[in-house]
């Protein structure tokens, strides 16, 4: 019996112990667990974009015929998935909200910006609706113990990920699209009778309702091999980097032109073809760098000739 007592004792002290440790700890708040959405907006909303730096030019797009293109500095069609990232600041989540009054809209002052480093800003990212509606997000500095960064977007503070202020400040030249054919360009045919390779032969290829046909007689195209070559080496198949081109008038490369379904054609000049292959765009200005077994592959469709 005594021995019973003793363990009803014990079971006391221990849910009596339980009770206390849940009754007195620390009660999370509401706003510790709270996560804060900076902005509601959608992608489909903004039609422009302008990336501002103290020191250096401005990096602005603008969206055409549903394609983001770069306006300034130089005038380029635009990555799209490098303009998506920056665009991803419309998404971004917060732990940490801070106003200047939380019951009421008054603004910072200089003194509260200077805080977060705000008051000069690193970089000021602009989202256009039309010229009159825009939406500002400015870029502060750096939490030291978690690195996560300071915006400031209508009159609150958020603390946010880098990886924002990073595509942001992505150097123009990773900007322009990789891609050596435009998205709306639909190749018709290639013509390969000036390249080293089919001079002799006078290769052409030429997409004919719908079916590949090649000038050479006795070569025998595939169509799945062709249609392969087509969308991996070319549709596909962005360059791994690209430069700026002002063609040379006093130099002549060896070249080839596309034909596209709407009766144009796209002229490439062959600048080098190893250690990399690197294709010059005269219309668009630019150098497209390929790897040399890629370069190959592009410049020699699979048009199964006799051995």
């Amino acid at each position: 019996m005594k021995k019973r007592w003793l363990l009803n004792l014990v079971m006391l002290c221990v849910v009596a112990g339980l009770v206390s440790f849940l009754y007195l700890r620390p009660k999370q708040t509401a706003d510790q667990d709270a996560i804060y959405e900076v902005s509601s907006y959608k992608l489909g909303e903004f039609n422009a974009v302008s990336v501002e730096f103290p020191t250096k030019a401005a990096v602005t797009f603008e969206k055409v015929d549903g394609y983001w293109r770069l306006t300034a500095p130089v005038k380029m069609r635009a990555d799209q998935a490098s303009v998506q990232r920056i665009l991803s600041i419309i998404a971004a989540k917060s732990k940490e909200k801070i106003t200047k009054d939380k019951h009421a809209d008054s603004r910072f002052e200089a003194a509260d910006l200077e805080k977060f480093g705000l008051n000069n800003p690193s970089v000021k990212l602009k989202l256009f609706r039309d010229k009159t509606n825009v939406e500002e997000f400015a870029f502060g500095t750096h939490n030291p113990v978690t690195d996560d960064q300071y915006v400031l977007h209508r009159n609150a503070v958020y603390l946010i990920a880098n990886f924002y202020v990073e595509a942001a400040s992505t150097q123009v030249i990773e900007l322009i699209d990789k891609a050596p054919l435009k998205p709306t360009e639909k190749v018709a045919g290639f013509d390969f009778s000036h390249l080293e390779q089919w001079q002799d032969s006078k290769l052409r290829i030429d997409l004919v309702n719908g079916k590949w046909k090649a000038s050479i007689s006795v070569a025998k195209p595939q169509q799945n091999e062709m249609n392969e070559w087509l969308d991996f080496s070319w549709i596909h198949n962005p360059a791994k980097s690209v430069e700026i081109y002002t063609p040379d008038r006093k130099v002549t490369y060896p070249s080839f032109e596309i034909k596209m379904a709407d009766g144009s054609k796209v002229h490439f000049d062959k600048i080098q073809e190893s250690p990399d292959l690197l294709l010059g765009r005269p219309d668009e200005g630019l150098i497209y760098n390929f790897p040399s077994d890629v370069g190959f592959t592009m410049l020699n469709p699979p048009i199964n000739l006799p051995n």
